[in-house]
């Protein structure tokens, strides 16, 4: 049997409003492997993206353990977990999170900039692969305000799997976008999915979106269920 590459066991979340816990996530419990799409759903203040953040090694569980790539998480300091996620991890952000001072080049190369063995003229190389595998070959140098919105979110993912990573984590990755272009996000995302092998996990409200994934998750007062057929 293959070892997931992501495992959560007994995660839970709580946070302290006004001398009183409230508990966000409680005993989710989770197994992802290797090459498949996952989406989480749930209605909106439910903890999707607590959840992802969790998931992602951005944040820190209450409780629980979380094993990414066959990495202990629960056991790692946050350095630690930095450098994890530097090598195995890449994001997708509803509001595109793209430099507004940059290129679209110069924002997909900066996952690059942060690796110890980065060398300038193989990471433009690349960089513009991966943009011209997303369709803006044309657009290298532009900056994200001449960008349209579904243009950014191509830089974002570009951005995303430049440094190989073997998870891509997509918080609301069509929330800002037209029906039409977040059709074609969509596409582009599942394509890449399939052509690199790398696993997607996203989060949406989006049902048509997630009903294109290999395995569908709702998040229901706190509790993680997958939705069969």
């Amino acid at each position: 049997m293959p070892q997931p590459i992501l495992r959560a066991q007994h995660l839970s979340q709580q946070i302290q409003v006004q001398n009183k816990t409230l508990q966000i996530l409680q005993d989710i419990q989770l197994e992802i492997f290797a090459g498949e799409q996952v989406a989480i759903t749930g209605r909106s203040g439910s903890g999707k993206s607590t959840l992802l953040g969790l998931l992602a090694t951005l944040d820190q569980a209450s409780s629980g353990q979380l094993w990414l790539c066959e990495q202990p998480v629960h056991e790692l300091n946050e350095e630690q977990r930095a450098k994890l996620r530097l090598q195995y991890t890449g994001f997708v952000f509803q509001s595109f999170q793209l430099l507004s001072h940059l290129s679209a080049l110069e924002n997909v190369l900066l996952p690059l900039r942060l690796q110890p063995n980065f060398h300038y003229a193989s990471a433009v190389a690349k960089a513009k692969k991966l943009l011209q595998q997303v369709g803006l070959e044309r657009q290298i140098e532009q900056t994200p305000q001449v960008l349209s919105g579904g243009e950014q979110q191509r830089v974002a993912i570009a951005r995303a799997l430049v440094a190989e990573p073997k998870i891509i984590f997509a918080d609301e990755p069509t929330g800002n976008l037209d029906e039409q272009t977040a059709l074609e996000v969509e596409q582009l995302l599942f394509h890449l999915n399939q052509e690199m092998g790398v696993t997607l996990v996203l989060v949406t409200h989006d049902m048509n979106l997630a009903s294109q994934c290999q395995r569908h998750f709702i998040l229901h007062d706190g509790q993680l269920c997958e939705q069969q057929g």
